[in-house]
């Protein structure tokens, strides 16, 4: 296996029309962080030098809202003008990678890992597989498939005789064959730069929508004589895109309850976990207690051994250790250790309770 330098491609021009939004669908929010922070953590574990982030619709606003959070994977911002389909949203992305990232090293030229900035569920290991697939592999091309019972809308992986990738097709442009094979298309891939681009050169618009598809370079690349492997991931639903509102909502439902087993496993206690938010940039101290109805949104921080809710909305706001919350909302908000909070409070931004304080309708002291 060679070592080379692995960039990656993340298409987030899209308006997402669906989403009947002023706001861009990769700003839309889940867990309290935008939909495509999340595909760009997922990046985390491959040793990725640099993510592109192909941008388009609202291309300012998505750009200054990433660069407030960077992350650990360094971003550049390139933008499709233009919407022509994703083969020319990649070519695009290619532009925002140094041409001397090639001669790093006296390396083979680099590898590119593209995916769309939709895809929220998507786990750092899986990723990290595909990447070690195709350089274990030496193929052209790495795809990550899956098998679907209910393949409608997807592309087809369409294979050889012989087992090989030969070709992407489009659900819309497959006959009937085609449309019942049941292992689709998942939009990511690890290609080989230097054969990328002049694949990308080759393909055409000649589809019902007239736009360049990136699934187009699959067959460019078999029919050349190169290989194209595949990667069946293991959960499918990891791979599904947020498209809409309804899709939106299951993608934040399984986002919580990755957080919410998270956290159980580090120590907090969730009384009742479909009944409990929390936000992904919440902090909690090991024994904290989260009674039904809690929602704990932005930076706030529990501190150890303190009890939450039940019916509890704290934003931005500090506890600290062995303190009870009850039915209590709070902004920006500061509760010390041992503090009686509740029921019926409510925090307004800066309010304090001091250490050992008590305050709700039924007590007077330590709120200031």
């Amino acid at each position: 296996m060679s070592e080379r330098t692995l960039s990656a491609i993340v298409l987030a021009a899209g308006q997402g029309t669906r989403m009947r939004s002023a706001r861009p669908k990769p700003l839309h929010m889940l867990c309290g962080r935008p939909l495509l922070r999340y595909v760009l953590d997922a990046l985390g574990e491959c040793d990725v030098d640099r993510a592109v982030v192909v941008v388009g619709y609202a291309a300012d606003l998505v750009t200054k809202k990433l660069q407030e959070n960077p992350g650990s994977v360094p971003l550049e911002f390139v933008e499709q003008r233009v919407q022509a389909g994703t083969g020319d949203a990649v070519a695009v992305g290619l532009t925002g990678i140094p041409e001397d990232d090639l001669d790093a090293l006296d390396q083979d030229d680099g590898d590119v890992l593209v995916l769309p900035g939709d895809t929220p569920l998507i786990q750092p290991t899986t990723l990290a597989a595909l990447v070690l697939e195709h350089r274990l592999s030496g193929a052209a091309c790495t795809l990550l498939t899956a098998r679907m019972e209910d393949p409608d809308g997807y592309g087809r992986i369409v294979r050889d005789r012989d087992g090989r990738v030969c070709r992407i097709v489009e659900h819309r442009e497959a006959n009937e064959a085609e449309l019942a094979i049941d292992e689709i298309n998942t939009g990511i891939y690890v290609f080989r730069r230097g054969l990328l681009a002049p694949a990308l050169r080759r393909i055409t618009p000649d589809n019902s929508q007239s736009e360049l598809f990136i699934t187009d370079v699959i067959e460019v690349l078999a029919d050349a004589g190169h290989q194209v492997v595949s990667l069946l991931v293991d959960d499918p639903d990891e791979t599904r895109g947020v498209n809409d509102r309804a899709q939106l909502a299951a993608a934040e439902a399984e986002l919580r309850r990755r957080t919410n087993e998270g956290w159980m496993q580090d120590g907090v206690t969730i009384v009742d976990p479909a009944a409990t938010y929390i936000d992904a940039g919440v902090t909690l101290a090991p024994d904290v207690t989260l009674f039904p109805g809690t929602v704990l949104q932005g930076t706030t921080t529990v501190g150890a051994g303190s009890d939450i809710g039940p019916y509890t909305r704290l934003v931005d706001t500090r506890v600290g250790e062995r303190s009870e919350v009850t039915e209590t909302i709070a902004h920006h908000a500061t509760i010390g250790d041992d503090a009686v909070v509740g029921p019926y409070a409510v925090l307004e931004p800066g309010a304090q309770v001091r250490a050992g304080g008590r305050t709700g309708p039924f007590y007077t002291s330590g709120t200031s």
